[in-house]
């Protein structure tokens, strides 16, 4: 729709920069508030998430240009322009996962515990992204004659233009809200560590999975011609945290 928010002078500020700017800084301020809730250390949460935000920006530039590398072949310099548009979501939250969880166990901090704290700061943070996915074009979705179908008509802009399609941006950003406002009531009533996160793991690998399904970007190649790399990755990501809420929960029933 509108990729440049606003110029100052040379200066260009882009939406989708201006928007995961914003998601990062909404995230970090509730996983501070959550953490004090909960009586954990706000500045650790505030260190810990400094080093999950530059983990998950280089995680989801990386994963972009790996499934997309004839973008880059003649212009390598363009993967340093983020704020172009092309972050995959599963690769930041791959190394932001890895990163934190490294933290974790070298300042031997409960990770289970920590990462409940986080978990809807992914999903408020998120929400945020995707508005700004709508804003630059990218993420979009396949042609659509539904009543709330989308027409991008402005030539800086990632998506196709002139043709009524799938405002998928927008359904993942609806999702990720619904996710985000589930988690914050959930929270309170979790029966162990670790619930929360899988629980996060479990609705975001479905629902992700059933909107890929009206994208019409390149995503990189298919599995058996079906399902796309963040489909592959979303259902597995799923069963493992079905499988891991079922251990989970075994282990708290024995405990009480």
């Amino acid at each position: 729709m509108y990729p440049i928010l606003f110029k100052i002078g040379p200066l260009s500020i882009y939406t989708y920069g201006f928007f995961i700017a914003l998601g990062f800084l909404a995230g970090i301020f509730y996983a501070v508030k959550e953490a004090k809730r909960v009586g954990e250390d706000p500045d650790m949460i505030m260190d810990l998430c400094f080093y999950i935000l530059i983990s998950a920006i280089i995680g989801s530039r990386l994963f972009y240009v790996a499934t997309n590398p004839r973008l880059f072949l003649d212009s390598p310099l363009e993967i340093f322009k983020v704020w172009n548009g092309g972050l995959v979501f599963y690769g930041g939250f791959i190394a932001a996962l890895i990163t934190g969880i490294i933290y974790l166990k070298t300042k031997k901090i409960p990770v289970m515990k920590t990462m409940d704290i986080l978990t809807p700061s992914v999903a408020l943070a998120h929400f945020f992204g995707r508005i700004g996915c709508f804003f630059a074009g990218c993420c979009y979705g396949k042609y659509c004659e539904l009543p709330w179908a989308v027409t991008f008509n402005n030539p800086d802009s990632l998506a196709p233009a002139g043709i009524p399609i799938h405002p998928t941006q927008l359904y993942s950003a609806i999702n990720n809200l619904i996710i985000f406002l589930f988690l914050v009531f959930f929270r309170k009533r979790k029966k162990y560590d670790g619930q929360v996160f899988w629980i996060y793991v479990l609705i975001y690998g479905i629902t992700r999975s059933v909107i890929e399904i009206f994208r019409a970007d390149f995503r990189g190649g298919f599995l058996f011609g079906i399902f796309s790399v963040s489909q592959t990755v979303g259902i597995i990501a799923a069963v493992i945290s079905a499988i891991m809420l079922f251990i989970l929960g075994k282990r708290a029933k024995k405990k009480q």
